[in-house]
């Protein structure tokens, strides 16, 4: 990245639901029963004080359906089911920076031009909301040679058109790219937010830290193990768990009480009958004074 600017945020629009505490969202794969083009979203995310990729931040994104339909509403102008999951998930950054998604390509509706909403959350005290869109002549192209798929045909919208990227939209302008073996699309943006690490800490974050500190997997990235430290500075039970990144539950590393001190918990995916790849870990604490919790992303060599 030559030069990190900030992203521009935008509103949330009328749909964006509440990503943080279902855990239904903790997801790489949004499609469910979707039909559509298949995408796969890389975004990056970089510190704009460094130009430095951020790690362990939580990224939401959500779209419509090939129809222009949210989920998750059932209003006079998005006729969806007001119970639906599809299209909305989260994914935290890995070392290198970047979340991927698997979605479908979204369509477009009355008064904007496609686009998907992400957020970037960076701590509980803050985040950025913006929204990213597409080159008009592929996406176009897209619709059109997936007329089936796509029946209302081309997006008829200029980004001049558009009341979000009317003012610019050099920075939320993703890649957009063909397999042409398997007839699926890739797209990467580059996204700056405040900060060159997790700067802001919030009120979560510092109540956290005063029962424990979690440290990132070393090394990481890792090849075939790696270990997790932490500090457990108030006597608690302690739960360590692995989650894959489609939100299951692979392994429980630690489920026990433990005193104060330093903690250093191995993971090796081949003694746990896990494949490898990249893994979310989180870090639970329960003792008189609550519940709290962190995770972190440990990412594997390729």
């Amino acid at each position: 990245m030559e030069a990190c600017v900030l992203i521009s945020s935008e509103t949330a629009g009328p749909f964006p639901l509440d990503l943080t505490e279902n855990q239904t969202f903790f997801r790489q794969d949004v499609r469910e029963s979707e039909q559509g083009v298949k995408l796969n979203l890389k975004l990056k995310i970089f510190g704009l004080n460094n130009c430095e990729p951020m790690r362990n931040l939580r990224v939401n994104i959500w779209h419509c359906d090939k129809n222009g339909v949210y989920s998750g509403y059932n209003t006079g102008n998005n006729p969806g089911n007001p119970n639906g999951t599809q299209l909305r998930g989260y994914q935290f950054t890995d070392a290198n920076g970047e979340v991927e998604f698997i979605t479908i390509f979204p369509g477009w509706y009355n008064g904007r031009i496609c686009h998907i909403h992400f957020q970037v959350y960076v701590s509980s005290s803050y985040s950025t909301i913006s929204q990213l869109t597409f080159p008009l002549s592929v996406k176009n192209e897209l619709y059109s040679s997936n007329s089936s798929l796509y029946p209302k045909g081309a997006d008829p919208l200029s980004f001049a058109q558009d009341n979000i990227f009317a003012d610019g939209h050099v920075y939320q302008l993703t890649t957009l790219e063909e397999n042409s073996n398997t007839g699926e699309y890739h797209s990467f943006l580059e996204v700056s937010v405040q900060g060159n690490g997790t700067t802001g800490i919030g009120h979560i974050e510092r109540e956290t830290f005063k029962v424990f500190e979690l440290e990132q997997n070393f090394p990481n990235p890792y090849q075939t193990k790696t270990l997790i430290p932490f500090r457990l500075k108030q006597a608690s039970h302690v739960k360590l768990e692995l989650w894959d990144l489609n939100g299951r539950k692979v392994s429980t590393l630690l489920n026990e009480r433990k005193e104060s001190g330093d903690y250093q918990i191995e993971v090796n995916p081949s003694k746990l009958n896990i494949p490898n790849g990249n893994y979310v870990y989180q870090l639970e604490a329960v003792n008189s004074n609550g519940v709290f919790r962190l995770p972190k992303m440990m990412t594997q060599q390729k």
